[in-house]
């Protein structure tokens, strides 16, 4: 039995592993690249014969999972893609809206190229198209969490709830090698407790072998108080000075989640009556998965009928689809709240709402959640002077802030926690999903807590599970 770690390793990014078991090749998540370090991997071949894969287990449907496999797909994959029913979904929204996201970068930068006469690396052909995206939904097979999947030669996978965002999943998944069994447990993203939309993470009390990510693993959340006081306090501050509030948002629970906690505030007139905008065709879409399948969410939240007023609704609150709706906000003079995708600024609209606003000494510009070294929203969050745009280069003049206490990630003591319910240790834990200082942090602490065998695989590091 082997597994290889094919991204997200020793960074946090372009999750992706490859498992040979009983004559299988089970591929574990697909994610896009977002480092710029590390983006030139998205244009690379594939490590491994894609044709040769049997099946791709996918814990949930960030980009960072999902986002390389229409890629996949275009290479020649064409076998099933599992995932837990909401997932399957929010998977569909995020590949063709990153495909459309490809096609309209690889056309725009062609144009400021030809301009500029500078070129490319990796020219101007888009990653993969909205067919190849659509070749890729086409493959998806929801399963339920709980229900064990036969994969075939023995081995099956159950999916449990992670508390990463909704669908999310960590995969247990069990070998059977004539009467012995061994478990391998994939963590995918691992979220916190307590949240007000997303359920719990689940436990599990034995495994073999464990991947997890060590997003947060040296370092805990900030307490910086409620999250409706720090965002009452924000709000307030950039309407007094006249200015917007531009909010980079992931499309996929975070998005949902502001609008819960900023829909609070109305309610409860904590906040002017201002616009508020979440400008993301995706986030739209997915707030509306988030109603089809409100029985995934936390109990408390649940939109059922018959409920009264929806958890995801309130006066001033508006959608912004159409391309001329998302211009047009450029235009507003009355201060209002943005929020647009991507979280990371990577692309999306989030990019023209920073332009028009980062250089105004009257606006705020406020991050929710993990930056990824190399990000626009790192550079922009470290607290640097000018920033480069869309090949433009724009003074630093609005006010940063942070929003602590949002992040879909679990810090360490609750990525401890998660591991802790083991009954018995395991035979190795493997920490990716990272960066390097915080997954050897998080090793460090584990041994000496736990006990564990604990190590931190390199990029297409191969390891045989014995």
């Amino acid at each position: 039995m082997k597994l290889h770690f094919l991204g997200a390793n020793r960074q946090v990014t372009g999750s992706r592993y490859l498992l040979e078991a009983n004559g299988k090749r089970i591929m574990i998540d697909c994610g896009m690249f977002q480092e710029r370090k590390f983006q030139h991997r998205n244009y690379e071949a594939p490590p491994v014969d894609l044709k040769t894969v049997d099946c791709l287990l996918l814990t949930h449907a960030h980009l960072d999972h999902c986002g390389l496999i229409p890629k996949m797909v275009k290479q020649g994959y064409d076998s099933p893609i599992i995932t837990v029913d909401p997932s399957a979904d929010l998977a569909e929204i995020i590949m063709l809206d990153s495909a459309k996201i490809q096609q309209e970068d690889a056309k725009y930068k062609l144009k400021r190229h030809k301009k500029t006469g500078k070129k490319s690396k990796h020219g101007y052909e888009p990653l993969y198209t909205t067919e190849d995206a659509q070749k890729a939904v086409n493959l998806i097979e929801p399963v339920r969490f709980h229900e064990p999947v036969d994969l075939g030669n023995d081995i099956t996978a159950i999916f449990h709830e992670s508390g990463h965002i909704l669908g999310s999943a960590f995969i247990e998944i069990n070998i059977k090698e004539g009467d012995r069994e061994r478990t391998l447990v994939m963590s995918g993203d691992v979220g916190q407790w307590d949240k007000p939309l997303i359920n719990d993470p689940e436990f599990f009390d034995r495994a073999d072998y464990i991947v997890m990510e060590s997003t947060y693993g040296d370092r805990l959340h900030r307490d910086s108080g409620p999250i409706e006081d720090q965002l009452a306090e924000i709000i307030n501050d950039a309407v007094e000075r006249g200015g917007n509030v531009i909010i980079p948002t992931f499309a996929v629970e975070r998005a949902q989640e502001l609008v819960y906690f900023v829909g609070l505030l109305a309610d409860a007139d904590r906040i002017p009556d201002i616009g508020v905008y979440l400008d993301s065709p995706m986030a739209t879409k997915v707030t509306k998965v988030f109603h089809r399948w409100c029985k995934y969410l936390e109990e408390e939240a649940r939109c059922e009928k018959g409920k009264g007023a929806d958890v995801l609704k309130f006066d001033g609150f508006k959608l912004v689809s159409a391309t001329e709706d998302s211009i047009a906000l450029n235009s507003l003079r009355n201060p209002s709240v943005i929020m647009s995708s991507s979280g990371m600024c990577t692309g999306g609209r989030i990019k023209h709402h920073l332009k028009n606003n980062i250089s105004r000494h009257d606006s705020t510009i406020v991050f929710v959640g993990y930056q990824a070294a190399g990000t626009l929203g790192r550079i922009i969050s470290s607290g640097v002077d000018e920033v480069r745009i869309h090949g433009e280069n724009f003074r630093v003049n609005a006010k940063i802030a942070h929003l602590h206490g949002l992040s879909a990630h679990g810090d360490r003591d609750d990525l401890l926690r998660w591991l802790s319910a083991c009954k018995t240790p395991p035979k190795q834990l493997f920490l990716t999903h990272g960066e390097e200082r915080g997954a050897f942090a998080l090793e460090d602490v584990i041994e000496k807590k736990l006990g564990w065998n604990v190590s931190v695989p390199e990029y297409q590091d191969v390891v045989e599970l014995t």
